[in-house]
């Protein structure tokens, strides 16, 4: 059986939903342990996070990954247990098979190889592995992030092993990230009868104009490498329920996702000057859930779209679509950060699942950027 096959199987046995890691960094602790990494443990509030480092010197390359996986949803929709790792079709089942367990296995194994072939290498290898990724993410990756900030510690290239890829191994590697604002307005307005509207100041209608002029608004115009600024509504709430009261107010969540042509505080700006215009009487609270990053291409981008193309035969796109990930906070700190692994189409979902004739060719390649990013 294939080294990376079987470490993905391990790791997926392990019933790590957040922020539980359930055993499987001291999985890789041990394993890497043989080949000279020194462990460390980070853990706060119930989260767990691991510092692998093996070498002294610099440059200082990281792999980043998450051992915690989303909740299954329902049991008797799937197609065998997730947490048994199941072979099916060419297939490997189980929750995380994509998102992210087979990525660390095969960055783990990808490592021991590159080791036993340049046990005298330059630099250093390093993992940084939380089990908080796909919750609050405030105990996870930031966390450690702080801690080798704090004592000087540096991390010069990192490669965050999300699945990147879209319709085969090697077609995407993100290279950077929008950032992410989020909005809760609330509209005021004067609850009363349906029947008396003279009486009454409906926030649904008096908010709409201003809606409407949010939807259609061009925030920016992107830029080479990223689309241009988003605005999307997720959640309208009014009412009591009842079909003969005008509400009192109206509660509208939303989100930006930004380019950095544009800064969280001018949107903010810009945003709140329109909700004025239209004369509205609100609140608004903001949170910026992210930052925007980006990684030109130069060492990093060129070593991994490079190692890609040796194992697959073709380039990958490189691309700064999709949502945000912990490489948002691995870029507050290092110089130079993207995202590869695996296909994306089943994460998250029921029978999440990875071919199984991916993994040592996903494995082959973290090898082969460590080839040339180490000499």
């Amino acid at each position: 059986m294939s080294a990376t096959l079987d470490l993905a199987q391990q790791l997926i046995r392990r019933r790590s939903v957040t922020p539980d890691d359930a055993g499987c960094q001291a999985l890789l602790a041990e394993r890497l342990g043989r080949i000279g990494f020194a462990a460390e443990t980070i853990a706060r509030n119930g989260t767990t996070n691991l510092w692998l480092r093996r070498g002294q010197a610099r440059p200082v390359v990281v792999f980043a990954g998450h051992t915690d996986v989303v909740p299954t949803g329902p049991l008797d929709q799937w197609s065998s247990d997730p947490f048994e790792p199941t072979l099916r079709d060419g297939l490997l089942y189980g929750r995380g098979a994509s998102d992210m367990k087979s990525s660390i296995a095969a960055f783990v194994v990808a490592a021991e190889e590159f080791v036993a072939t340049r046990p005298a290498h330059a630099g250093s290898i390093a993992l940084l592995i939380t089990s908080d990724e796909e919750g609050p993410a405030l105990d996870g990756t930031t966390l450690v992030v702080e801690a080798l900030r704090a004592r000087g510690e540096a991390i010069d290239l990192a490669i965050v092993g999300e699945p990147t890829s879209v319709d085969r191994l090697g077609d995407t590697i993100k290279n950077g990230r929008r950032g992410s604002l989020s909005g809760k307005l609330t509209v005021q307005g004067v609850q009363g009868h349906v029947a008396y509207p003279q009486l009454a100041k409906n926030p649904v209608h008096l908010m709409a104009p201003a809606l409407a002029e949010l939807a259609a608004t061009v925030w920016d115009g992107g830029n080479d490498f990223f689309p241009p600024t988003t605005f999307q509504v997720s959640n309208i709430h009014a009412g009591t329920g009842a079909t003969n009261v005008i509400p009192g107010t109206c509660v509208i969540d939303f989100n930006l996702r930004f380019a950095p042509v544009s800064t969280a505080q001018s949107l903010q700006q810009r945003i709140e000057g329109i909700l004025r215009k239209h004369g509205l009487l609100f609140d608004l609270k903001w949170t910026v859930g992210a930052q925007p990053f980006l990684t030109e291409p130069g060492v990093l981008v060129d070593a991994l779209s490079a190692a890609i193309a040796d194992e697959t035969g073709q380039p990958p796109e490189v691309s700064t679509t999709g949502g945000t990930s912990d490489g948002r906070f691995i870029a507050t700190f290092c110089p130079q950060v993207v995202e590869f692994g695996p296909p994306n189409a089943t994460i998250h979902k029921i029978d999440e699942c990875i071919a199984v004739a991916d993994l040592d060719p996903l494995k082959n390649i973290y090898r082969r950027t460590l080839e040339r990013l180490l000499p």
